[in-house]
């Protein structure tokens, strides 16, 4: 059963989308139900970074030849791309291109962050930095280093048992000691989305900075970093559909300014001495070496080809999807679905529990039919323990899935229920 109309039905039922994609194009048994851990490549993305290599492969920022301006322009062009994708413009209404900096991932970004904002805001003892209890592990961990070496304290905003962070918490945990707020936008286990808004409006009340997680979040939904009012944002180019390897941190120009670098080394000096240095400006300051200029212009590409499916309907099918997958999990008894019960607030990602059945157990059962899923404690080990589970399933859907996927998830579900309970 399911609450979906026949027209909304009709729409997961068709898909324009797979065709763009080789992988899946090309192995029609493959059930692909792992976004939310990395996305799949269309031809589009595939096909520019190959073009990258063949047509201006050369060292980027430091050849004045033809090729080596032509590398560097596409560095520039896709940094100003971002930049309109998230929202970001100046007081102009021109995209901050000079306000993304290049890292290896947002798990690099979050560490760029917390290796450097604390010198900006001189966080030390008695100071506070705020997380919520279902950060991802790359949003955690920097951050409780960070503590340890500064001797401030890490404060968890818990949840209230519809997997919302109550408005109280925000006022009894973001209060005068704080000097950082990190939060994810949307939770890579519950498929929750934060009121990031409200969380940066408290913390900017009590003068802390804000940053977001949207590792989850710019793959899925429209971000726009001004409506969220987020001091930085960051998340990685292979959840939506670019390549591994590239990830993208957007800062308030003057906060980027006053950070010291992270990484040092060619490329983000401005000159050298034998006894000193200077710093090249923003965004180079934190690009120290060779930058993956090929990744670069694929991310680009990946952008353009997401625009032009057109977010708003991308969002709207990926909606559809997971409230399918959602309620076709709950019609089970012998699953329990570990989140919002209601299933329009998953974005992209379900978890969920096999009764009395490991979770690697479950999907290295699917796999045998070709169903692919996660399954663990997603790096997000806090979470679990925190609301009672050692280990879950997790199934995510993006755009260029279809009801056939989640009907043959439910399929193999049900195989592997009817192994261990003497059915089949």
């Amino acid at each position: 059963m399911t609450t979906l109309t026949p027209d909304q039905l009709a729409v997961i039922e068709a898909n324009p989308y797979k065709a763009d994609f080789p992988l899946l194009a090309q192995n029609p048994q493959i059930t692909f139900l792992d976004s939310a851990a990395t996305a799949q490549r269309p031809a589009a993305v595939l096909d520019a970074e190959r073009r990258f290599y063949e047509t201006m492969n050369a060292n980027p920022l430091r050849g004045l030849y033809r090729l080596s301006v032509e590398a560097t322009q596409s560095i520039a062009d896709a940094r100003e791309h971002i930049a309109r994708f998230i929202g970001a413009f100046d007081e102009a209404g021109q995209p901050q291109g000079n306000a993304i900096v290049f890292t290896r991932n947002a798990s690099e970004a979050l560490n760029l962050l917390a290796r450097t904002l604390p010198q900006v805001v001189d966080l030390g003892p008695g100071d506070e930095v705020v997380i919520s209890i279902m950060e991802h592990h790359s949003n955690l961990i920097p951050w409780q280093q960070v503590c340890a070496a500064t001797g401030a304290k890490l404060v968890y905003l818990r949840l209230a048992d519809d997997f919302s962070i109550p408005k109280s918490e925000l006022a009894n945990k973001i209060g005068p000691r704080t000097k950082l707020v990190s939060v994810t936008q949307v939770s890579n286990v519950l498929g929750v989305q934060n009121d990031v808004a409200a969380i940066a409006a408290r913390a900017h009340e009590v003068g802390a900075l804000c940053f977001v997680d949207g590792a989850q979040s710019v793959p899925h939904i429209k971000v726009d970093v001004r409506a969220l009012g987020c001091d930085f944002l960051a998340f990685s180019a292979h959840k939506l559909g670019g390549p591994m390897g590239i990830g993208v941190l957007w800062g308030r120009p003057e906060l980027l300014d006053a950070m010291p670098p992270f990484l040092v080394g060619g490329e983000m000096i401005d000159s050298v001495t034998e006894t000193d240095a200077v710093w090249s400006s923003v965004p180079q300051k934190f690009e120290a070496g060779t930058q993956d200029a090929a990744g670069s212009f694929a991310t680009d590409a990946a952008l353009t080809y997401l625009e032009t499916q057109g977010m708003e309907a991308l969002e709207s099918r990926e909606r559809l999807l997971a409230v399918y997958l959602c309620e076709q999990l709950q019609s089970r008894g012998y699953i329990t679905v570990i989140g919002p019960a209601e299933p329009d607030r998953h974005i992209g990602a379900v978890s969920f529990d096999v009764r009395n059945i490991h979770p690697h157990d479950v999907a290295s059962i699917l796999d045998m039919s070709n169903v692919c899923i996660r399954a663990g404690h997603h790096c997000a080990q806090p979470l679990l323990t925190y609301l009672g589970w050692h280990s879950t399933c997790r199934a995510s859907v993006a755009f260029y899935n279809d009801k056939a996927d989640i009907d043959r998830l439910m399929e193999g579900l049900d195989m592997v229920w009817g192994i261990f309970n003497g059915r089949n």
